[in-house]
């Protein structure tokens, strides 16, 4: 009997990727994705290697797969924003071996800054998408998108969702399928992608997407139909099925897309033929519900819109079963009766001994500054007790959009405004080195802050080119980021501590002195750093004190919360700080203005 294991998607992913052969795979952290490279690491057959950003991942493994060998990457939703140029432009050359792309959408936002529908790139790239809905699933259409891009020669795109990525059920495991090496042969007028080559590309990508539309409306594997004798039916995709199925149970036709582009159209007709209304569920946006309209049933569709055009399900969001049985039978969701007024709001905070505490705390004081933030841990910043986040974008956005309106504030008579940049050391290496060399070319003037925490830490502590680790766990070269900064132009550089508030309140006056680009590197370990034995030779004494109130000199005036470290409390109108989470980086200590904390 086959081993079954209780996997969460992204698990199930990596183990499918394994079993299919593949030798390369490349990612850049990201949540809901980022444990599928994590997972893949840990299989010695296969090279993983976090990327700087999405786009070199989808260009390694691109590599990789025309040299012969199957070849994967994986990115969260935003993530192939970046990977864009070559994802739309592999699309035309194809490969020589299986190249697989995982895009890990995020319906409901949990941590991410829009909630776009990545169906939409399948789409206008012209590739071949599947989209699982549970852990089996997930494994079983990994390997199938393998063989599917061979056959095809085209890369495949796989979607999933936050639920499919985090959500456990059994998969039964398989032995590897080693594929051997396909022989690489030069083929200038296939991979070399100048116009002339393009063109006639261009009508290859037409051919097989012609006939992956044959494979689409006729697969009862990938696009299965469950026929309960029903005059009602259900088309859904993903999560959304699994929803709907415990909503309806059998009382209701099932169409289940999971090769949902290209749409089944012909098979979305045949389906919905004899039924009195058609429910489609999906998120986010009506990607089968157009098919549905355009098949020619919008007159029974109920979907995102009701068939008179009203609005019907939620245009985001996650569609839950609770949301879809609302919706549907007008039953409402109720939630366990308790008393909510003694629930306590747990806004996200920095952990205590947070090593961008120090600066914030200072930055946030600062009147004639605008603060240009980035994606990472202290993009929570913004938030009280700080308030030092102006806005924010995307990765690496923060040094650019800083430049630009650095540029306006400039050219404002009597203005003094300054703006601070700031992001994080893996984002610098992900997208911000470019960013700084458009300060650089365009003889910008705002500052950059990089908080150097050594390590990849809103994502959970993955390697990057500064922490001395692969994937792995191989030790291996750390990029220098001071000289990366020097190497580009910049030669106003200042590295501090920054839970030492005498040195960032220095390091900003320099910088805010001076008429031309700066860039401050903040360097010490995040407080819950893994593999940091390279920093315990260079800050030995990081971490190991705890810091302690003294009653009777605290006086109650709360100035020690200013800094927002959740260790600390108030307790009868004095400070109490909480020895099992303080690390003692001593930020409170040099706020306290009656010296009480030591």
């Amino acid at each position: 009997m086959a081993q079954k294991v209780l996997m969460t998607g992204n698990e199930a992913i990596a183990r499918g990727v394994w079993e299919a052969g593949v030798r390369f795979a490349a990612a850049y952290p990201g949540t809901p994705s980022t444990e599928i490279l994590e997972n893949l690491a840990t299989y010695q057959d296969i090279d993983a290697q976090w990327s700087p950003n999405e786009k070199v991942a989808l260009e390694a493994a691109l590599g990789a797969a025309i040299a012969g060998g199957r070849a994967f990457a994986s990115m969260k939703h935003v993530g192939l924003n970046v990977a864009a140029d070559p994802f739309f432009t592999v699309a035309y050359s194809g490969t020589n071996a299986g190249l697989v792309i995982v895009t890990a959408d995020e319906p409901g936002q949990h941590s991410s800054q829009n909630e776009q529908d990545n169906r939409n790139y399948a789409r206008h790239a012209k590739v071949p998408m599947l989209e699982p809905a549970d852990s089996q699933e997930c494994k079983e259409m990994v390997k199938k998108a393998f063989e599917m891009s061979e056959e095809y020669s085209c890369p495949v795109l796989v979607r999933v969702t936050t639920r499919v990525c985090h959500s456990k059920s059994l998969v039964e495991l398989c032995d590897r399928v080693e594929k051997p090496i396909v022989p690489y042969v030069k083929d200038a007028k296939r991979y070399v992608d100048v116009p002339a080559n393009a063109r006639i590309r261009r009508q290859e990508v037409e051919k097989h997407m012609d006939a992956l539309k044959v494979v689409s409306n006729n697969s009862a594997e990938l696009n299965p139909i469950e026929n309960n004798g029903k005059d009602v039916g259900v088309i859904a995709s993903g999560m959304c099925f699994n929803y709907a199925k415990e909503v309806f149970e059998n009382n209701a036709n099932y169409l289940k897309i999971a090769l949902s582009f290209p749409i089944p159209t012909e098979r979305i007709a045949d389906f919905c033929k004899g039924l009195k209304k058609v429910y489609v569920f999906e998120e986010n946006d009506e990607f089968i519900e157009e098919a549905v309209k355009i098949a020619g049933f919008g007159g029974i569709c109920f979907g995102k819109y009701a068939p008179d055009g009203s609005r019907y399900l939620p245009y985001c969001g996650e569609l839950t079963s609770d949301v879809i049985r609302q919706v549907v039978t007008g039953e409402k969701f109720v939630p366990a009766d308790f008393d909510r007024t003694k629930i306590v709001a747990r806004p996200p905070a920095l952990c205590a001994g947070c090593p961008h505490r120090g600066l914030f705390y200072e930055l946030g004081k600062r009147k004639n500054v605008v603060v240009s933030g980035d994606i990472g841990c202290y993009t929570l910043a913004f938030a009280a007790p700080y308030n030092a986040m102006d806005f924010n974008c995307c990765m690496g956005a923060s040094i650019s959009s800083g430049n630009g309106a650095q540029k306006i504030f400039n050219q404002i008579p009597g203005n003094d405004k300054r703006v601070v940049s700031v992001l994080g050391d893996s984002t610098f290496f992900h997208s911000g080195i470019t960013s700084l060399l458009d300060v650089v070319y365009n003889k910008g003037n705002n500052i950059t802050v990089i908080l150097d925490n050594r390590i990849t830490g809103m994502t959970g502590h993955q390697q990057n080119p500064g922490t001395g680790f692969t994937a792995q766990g191989d030790e291996t070269t750390i990029v220098d980021l001071e000289g990366i900064v020097r190497a580009v132009g910049i030669k106003n550089i200042k590295v501090i501590d920054p839970n030492d508030l005498k040195a960032v309140n220095e390091a900003l006056d320099w910088a805010l002195g001076l008429d031309e680009a700066s860039v401050i590197i903040t360097k010490y370990p995040c407080v819950l750093k893994k593999f940091s034995n390279l920093d315990k030779e260079q800050y030995p004494d990081a971490y190991k004190s705890r810091c302690t109130v003294d009653a009777d000199k605290c006086i109650g005036c709360k100035a020690c919360l200013r800094c927002g470290c959740p260790a600390i409390s108030v307790v009868n109108k004095k400070a109490v700080i909480d020895h099992t989470m303080c690390v003692g980086c001593t930020v409170c200590k040099q706020i306290c203005p009656k010296k009480a904390i030591d």
